[in-house]
């Protein structure tokens, strides 16, 4: 940004991109770069005592005016600036809370996955309380988020430690009943839909370790023998007396709905529509969370790949309504704004899945004082593209740190939201 021209603010003039070479704090706008867009903001501009301002002619859709082409300016500066500082100190007051309830949805979530790691230990040793326990938080779970009037599903950050392995039955836990919340399922239906999908992998217990972590394709004879773990998982759930439609949930979840799944080849509505929901949430994690990093697709491609090339293998409505809960950009999904600034979407709010929360890029402000962007806040602001990480520069990558593997949580805000944490 050396090259960039600079300019008094004498000469300032709608449809200029300024840069304000000032910290964050420093300044009332939302951003440091910015198209003007009126002569409130010139007058801003000139009453941050700033006597001149870098601009980029390539941004811009004016050339900078002659000075004595420039309209009058009446010098009211003062009361709109108090007014503008003031809009941003409600704004660092909206962060603060935000990062409160991120910090407290976080919290939420490692000890849900704690959880789920003592289910999974108790499973064998002590097969009551492991079903105890997961009755417990899936009914938790299940009624905050019935229970709340909003939902937001956000993107877990990198501080939870060894969970990994449980993320996966937790995510596919969490996305179906984000489903079964808006097709409105009746609440004893959700709690079955949550203990299916909770233990809809519990067959992997009877699969050599080799299989499951193995990074390159699988063999024939090692799908084969992968594919068992539907019908293992069957086994072990009629040992753990669940009921018949949680275990039509673990023998169904790899069906597809044009036929091509395991391992019934079962097709259409001859599949259960509990299982359905969990088919969607479980392809949708292994595109984003497959053993081989490196092929893992970003949450926005994920959801682009199944509506545009395996629509067929799951069911339509469903799968609309999927990809409506997480909204175009998923929680994760690293973004470039129409103004050029590079963010990751925070959260997503259910209902209104165009208008996430994005943590924003900047190198002047530390990464734990980042700025959140609450695009359903900023009209004049639209998201351009996501990026996939890899065409990320590093130092960007680190600061908005999405996780290498995704992983979700609800806050079910209001009524809910005390609920959700076991």
């Amino acid at each position: 940004m050396a090259d960039t021209p600079m300019i008094s603010t004498d000469e300032l003039y709608i449809g200029l991109y300024v840069h304000l070479d000032l910290k964050w704090f420093e300044h009332p706008f939302p951003f440091g770069h910015f198209k003007i867009k009126s002569e409130d903001q010139i007058r801003t501009i000139r009453g941050l005592g700033l006597k001149k301002v870098r601009y980029n002619p390539d941004q811009s859709d004016a050339r900078p005016a002659p000075l004595e082409d420039q309209p009058p300016v009446v010098e009211e500066t003062n009361p709109f600036i108090a007014h503008a500082l003031e809009a941003k100190r409600v704004m660092i007051e909206r962060i603060k809370v935000q990062r409160e309830a991120a910090a407290r949805i976080e919290n939420a979530f490692v000890n849900t996955a704690k959880t789920v790691r003592e289910v999974e230990k108790n499973i064998y040793s002590n097969p009551a309380e492991a079903v105890h326990q997961a009755t417990q938080l899936v009914t938790q779970i299940a009624d905050s988020i019935l229970c709340a009037p909003e939902l937001a599903l956000h993107v877990m950050g990198d501080t939870t430690g060894g969970e990994e392995l449980y993320f996966h039955s937790l995510n596919v836990t969490m996305l179906s009943m984000m489903v079964a919340r808006d097709i409105k399922l009746p609440q004893e239906v959700v709690s079955t839909l949550g203990m299916g999908a909770l233990f809809h992998d519990i067959g992997h217990k009877e699969i050599d370790k080799k299989i499951l972590m193995k990074l390159e394709p699988l063999t024939p004879a090692e799908q084969h023998l992968y594919e068992m773990h539907c019908q293992y998982g069957v086994e072990i759930g009629k040992h753990l007396q669940f009921s018949v439609p949680v275990l039509k949930i673990i023998q169904e979840h790899h069906e597809f709905y044009d036929g091509s799944g395991y391992p019934k080849k079962l097709k259409g509505e001859s599949i259960g529509l509990l299982s359905r929901i969990v088919a969607i949430a479980n392809h949708y994690d292994e595109l984003c969370n497959p053993p081989n990093i490196v092929h893992a697709l970003t949450p926005h491609e994920a959801l682009s790949i199944m509506f545009a090339k395996l629509r067929n293998k799951f069911d339509p409505k469903l799968l609309q309504v999927f990809i409506h809960c997480l909204g175009v950009y998923p929680p994760g999904t690293i973004l470039q704004l129409s103004n050029g600034v590079i963010g990751m979407v925070a959260t997503v709010n259910t209902k209104m899945p165009m208008k996430p929360m994005i943590v924003i890029y900047d190198a002047t402000i530390p990464k734990d004082e980042a700025i959140l962007i609450d695009m359903a806040q900023e009209t004049d602001l639209n998201i351009s593209k996501a990026i996939r990480p890899a065409q990320v520069p590093l130092e960007i990558y680190n600061y908005l740190s999405p996780r290498k593997r995704v992983s979700y949580y609800f806050d079910a805000t209001k009524h809910g939201s005390e609920q959700a944490s076991p």
